[in-house]
């Protein structure tokens, strides 16, 4: 068990395809892989069942919280947004998973996708530089499993204790009134919108970037990608603007490839920090 330089406390999910098969997809398994495309040792805690198979995540370095069953999103993309049904949910992380060795990772990355962790862990890394993407504290499902928006009472003293956050448009239903609050009390907020960009609030400053025109083949993980690229270049380098630079190049070459070949290359890579 080597230290890490990337630990990420979050969910891995089977994913329902339109075909019913059952791809490997959530936060910790984009983020993840883009850490380790990019040099870091990661290491990722999570709930899983025992059915899932991990594979695909070579090179990272992954703690098994067991649970009797894996989360299990199935996503529709529709012409007005996505449709997303939870069909079944992990055990909540406990943080007796995290390994001793990697309590002093220098960048921790929460991801929660259904409500599955207690935003308190953050006490636990006060040297760690703290990233959040809290997709999974603004969802809510009702008996068919069906996601919808639900309020994070949390969300002021989270954003206060935290480094970044990165949140999507769509998550929040398009509220710029909850997110302009947001950033009043964030140190840095990134709000990821799709093929528009991003806009960033950084040092009381609100800044938009726009992301290049690609040809879309598959968006999903695309903001799971985009956070850790983010993250890991701001910790890094300490400058919120290059790091949001240096990720929607990254996330735009991904949704050009289906699934975990929208990692990117070297190439993509050393194109991104130039």
């Amino acid at each position: 068990m080597r230290p890490v330089d990337y630990l990420l406390l979050g969910t891995i999910t089977q994913d329902i395809m339109p075909s019913g098969d059952r791809v490997l997809g959530g936060t910790a398994a984009f983020s993840g892989r883009m850490a380790h495309a990019l040099g870091m040792r990661v290491g990722v805690v999570a709930a899983v069942g025992p059915e899932i198979n991990l594979s695909l995540l070579e090179g990272v370095s992954v703690v098994r919280q067991l649970s009797p069953v894996s989360t299990t999103y199935e996503n529709h993309y529709t012409s007005s947004g996505r449709v997303q049904y939870l069909r079944q949910r992990a055990d909540r992380l406990r943080f007796e998973s995290v390994p001793s060795r990697w309590m002093a990772a220098p960048l921790v990355h929460l991801g929660p996708l259904a409500d599955d962790i207690d935003p308190a862990v953050i006490a636990h890394f006060p040297e760690a530089f703290i990233g959040v993407t809290p997709q999974g504290w603004l969802r809510r499902w009702d008996e068919t499993g069906r996601v919808s928006r639900s309020d994070w009472p949390q969300a002021l003293d989270v954003l206060d204790k935290v480094d970044a956050a990165v949140v999507s448009l769509e998550d929040m239903k398009g509220d710029w009134v909850c997110l302009e609050n947001w950033a009043a009390h964030a140190r840095v907020l990134v709000v990821t919108q799709a093929e528009k960009g991003a806009t960033v609030y950084a040092r009381s400053e609100k800044r938009q970037f726009p992301a290049p025109s690609v040809r879309v083949v598959d968006s999903t993980g695309a903001g799971d990608l985009f956070a850790a690229a983010f993250f890991a270049r701001y910790q890094q380098s300490g400058d919120p603007w290059s790091a949001v630079h240096f990720a929607i190049s990254l996330a735009s070459a991904s949704v050009t490839r289906l699934g975990m070949a929208g990692l990117p290359t070297p190439a993509e890579i050393e194109a991104a920090s130039g």
